[in-house]
């Protein structure tokens, strides 16, 4: 059962907070300025917008009575960049339209600037469009002070500096934030593992590993056992089992192999140093993101998404102090899903910050 914590959003007011992602749908029910829930559905978006339909009709099956006149939603996304919307622009507006539909006339839309009404989404979508870092981070920041949040998440990773209580990112949009190093196109569920590494070690030669769809990061985090099987949502790239077994295969086909060419041990060790390279690429933008906010080798790192245990890795291998999401918003403790689903839990708490 979820738990009622302490929240700084209006008493006596239901709110639910929506991240409207390309590959997941998160959400977060706040009643009474407690975070009462927090949930997550898989959501292709790609494939077309029944699947947000789909998403929607089981948040609604999970919170009934938050379809009711007095319930408000908020909402941030990503998802305008799929390939069904022919712009960025297009797909802020068609998702605006289509949730409005959905959710009814309280929804509001996160901006850079606040929220802004449904209507007002083409004026504003550029600072609507892929805004969920910005509500985590602000969201954050007051309660960190000086310090990095790292949100790793099943697809890629923000890296939003925070000083003096606020959040100081040089880059605003998704282009700019990508040549910041401030956005990691790295994730512990979907990201091809081609894109980690070139080269690998196995059996004690360096090996090319093949450009191709075979394997993805969640086989690497199934053979260490990091990845919590809750997390565990996207399909893999055979369309195969979620297993060890079956990770261990398409790992195998990723350097020309079968998984029974070589004992398990040495597909673990292999899983490691793809696991290392990962952390390296990371590391490096984190140490590139703080240089440039001037905040010093000791500012502690707040890890969220569901990668948070590389986070909590790469706050180690950095000599940093770590904390989790909910050590440092209390409103997030004991919520089950509040640290994958942080800007969802952070667009429903600002609800009451505004």
């Amino acid at each position: 059962m979820p738990s009622r914590t302490d929240a700084p959003g209006r008493s006596g007011r239901r709110v639910v907070g929506w991240d409207v992602g390309g590959a997941h749908l998160k959400a977060c029910l706040l009643e009474d300025g407690a975070v009462r829930d927090v949930a997550q559905w898989p959501c292709p978006l790609w494939q077309g917008l029944q699947w947000l339909d789909a998403a929607l009709a089981a948040a609604r099956e999970r919170w009934p009575a938050a379809w009711d006149a007095d319930t408000a939603h908020r909402a941030t996304m990503t998802a305008e960049m799929v390939d069904v919307f022919p712009t960025r622009e297009e797909g802020v507006v068609r998702l605006a339209v289509h949730l409005a539909e959905a959710l009814g006339p309280a929804l509001r839309l996160y901006s850079l600037d606040g929220f802004v009404e449904p209507p007002a989404a083409r004026a504003h979508w550029k600072e609507i469009a892929s805004a969920n870092w910005h509500a985590s981070a602000r969201l954050v920041a007051p309660r960190v002070v000086d310090g990095l949040l790292l949100d790793i998440g099943s697809t890629t990773t923000d890296v939003i500096a925070c000083v003096g209580g606020r959040v100081k990112a040089r880059g605003l949009d998704d282009a700019h934030r990508l040549a910041t190093g401030e956005l990691v196109y790295h994730g512990v569920v979907r990201t091809p593992l081609c894109a980690l590494a070139p080269r690998v070690v196995l059996d004690g030669r360096i090996v090319n590993v093949m450009n191709e769809f075979f394997a993805t990061t969640a086989d690497v985090y199934r053979l260490t056992g990091e990845l919590d099987a809750a997390h565990d949502q996207a399909t893999p790239a055979d369309g195969g089992e979620r297993s060890v077994a079956a990770s261990r295969r398409r790992i195998a086909r990723m350097v020309g192999r079968d998984a029974r060419d070589l004992p398990d041990a040495q597909w673990l060790e292999l899983a490691q140093d793809w696991r290392r390279a990962q952390c390296e690429e990371i590391e490096g933008q984190v140490l590139r993101v703080a240089s440039a906010a001037g905040l010093a080798a000791d500012a502690p790192l707040v890890g969220a998404g569901c990668g948070a245990f590389l986070a909590a890795s790469i706050a180690f291998r950095g000599g940093r102090p770590f904390r989790r999401l909910a050590d440092v918003v209390p409103a997030a403790r004991g919520a089950a899903w509040a640290e994958v689903c942080a800007p969802a839990v952070a667009v429903a708490l600002l609800d009451g910050e505004d």
